[in-house]
Parts: C-alpha cells; sequence; structure tokens
C-alpha cells in the first residue's frame, strides 16, 4: 500500500497536466462530429494524445482503416520500445497479466516517471498510473460537454492546447540535442510539401503524419548515426 500511496503522488502533476490537455481533445472531438461518448470511449480505450489527435482527422471518413492502421502504428511504436525498456527495472512480481494490463497504460510522461526509479512495483505502478488516467478520460468528458456549448471561436482558440503540449515535450529535448530540432525542421518541411504540393497534397492526412515522422528519422539516423557499443 505505502508503494501504491507513492506512487499515486507521483502521478499528479501528470494526472492534472493529463485533464487540462485532454479538455482541449474533447473539444476537437466535437469539432469532428463526434459524439461526448464517443470521445470519451476513445480517451478510455486508447490514451495515446498525437494518436487520438490523428485519428480524430481520419474517422469522418469511412472506409480508410489501411490509413487508420499506417498513422496509430506509426505514431504509438514509440510505447513499445517504452515498455521494453521499463520491463528491465520492474521487480519479480511485477509479471504476467499484469504486465499486459499495465502496459496500457505507459505513456510518455509516466514512463519518464517510472524509469526514474531504482526498481518499480506493480504496487507503485498502478498509483502511478491511476490519476492520468482518470484525469485524461475526465478532461475529454468535460471538454466534450463544454464543445457544445462554447462559441467556435472559444472552441479554436482552445484546441491550441493540445498543440502546445506537443511544443512542451520537444522543447527541452530539443535545447539539450540539437540533432532533435534537425529532426523536427525536416518533419516540418516533409509535412509542408505534403499539404501545399499539388500532387503530394492527395496524400491522406493519416499517412502523411507517418512519411513526415519516418522520413525525419531515417534522414537524421543516416546523417547522425550511433555508435553500438559491443560487449567485449
Amino acid at each position: 500500500m505505502n508503494d501504491y500511496k507513492k506512487g499515486l503522488k507521483a502521478g499528479i502533476p501528470i494526472g492534472l497536466g493529463y485533464l487540462s490537455v485532454s479538455f482541449s481533445f474533447g473539444i476537437m472531438a466535437i469539432g469532428a462530429s463526434l459524439s461526448w461518448w464517443q470521445a470519451l470511449i476513445i480517451s478510455m480505450l486508447t490514451l495515446t494524445s498525437a494518436g487520438q489527435l490523428a485519428g480524430i482527422g481520419i474517422m469522418p471518413y469511412p472506409g480508410r482503416y489501411l490509413e487508420m492502421l499506417i498513422a496509430q502504428s506509426t505514431i504509438n511504436i514509440r510505447y513499445s520500445f517504452m515498455s521494453i525498456s521499463l520491463s528491465q527495472k520492474t521487480d519479480s512480481k511485477f509479471k504476467g497479466i499484469f504486465k499486459w494490463l499495465f502496459g496500457f497504460f505507459v505513456t510518455d510522461e509516466i514512463f519518464a516517471v517510472a524509469i526514474s526509479q531504482e526498481k518499480v512495483s506493480r504496487s507503485y505502478f498502478g498509483g502511478l498510473v491511476t490519476l492520468p488516467y482518470f484525469g485524461w478520460a475526465i478532461g475529454t468528458l468535460i471538454g466534450a460537454v463544454v464543445g457544445n456549448i462554447l462559441p467556435e471561436i472559444i472552441m479554436s482558440a482552445l484546441c491550441l492546447a493540445m498543440y502546445g503540449m506537443f511544443i512542451a515535450v520537444l522543447v527541452p529535448k530539443a535545447k539539450e540535442d540539437k540533432k532533435v530540432i534537425i529532426a523536427i525542421l525536416i518533419a516540418i518541411i516533409v509535412g509542408v510539401l505534403l499539404y501545399y504540393v499539388p500532387i503530394l497534397k492527395q496524400v491522406p492526412q493519416g499517412i502523411a503524419i507517418s512519411i513526415s515522422a519516418v522520413v525525419a528519422a531515417l534522414i537524421c539516423a543516416f546523417v547522425f548515426p550511433k555508435e553500438v557499443i559491443k560487449d567485449e
């Protein structure tokens, strides 16, 4: 129980942050012609900010399942790597069905807090994810309900908070490593080309996001290769 309380306390800042950011997602979901309950279910069953944002851009257009698959796979594959890394720090009781269940809750912020621990128990991780999960769901619900009431100009302004979160995540890392800035610029350039060039703008939005991310990653991997240290 002490570990759970410790995790619960560590999750308070994340939960508060998710509450405010998911509010914007709820508004954007309503703007994409989704119902409040549909927005809530999406947040409760996916818990991936960028993936949800890309998803609601595709969902209004039926039949684009391949586009949805490519976009979500590209955006969310990072969670698999986070989970693998985090599994190296879990204790002996954190195994089996618990890894399957708690793997659902891995996000960038939760991973950053959990990986800083010397050992991660299932009680600690359970406490850590509690408030962020409910914060994300409740914020989405509030935003979706308010989205039916507020004027359109205010809704448009509030939607910027979602993009502000992505900037807040990227800027500190970009300040530490200039290579990140180059990767961001490449992704922006590719995204702009796919949006404005007449022939390229035919590419669906979800696939365009994936192409921008993959191209930026491949170029930076080629230009700035990481040296692999082999065990002797």
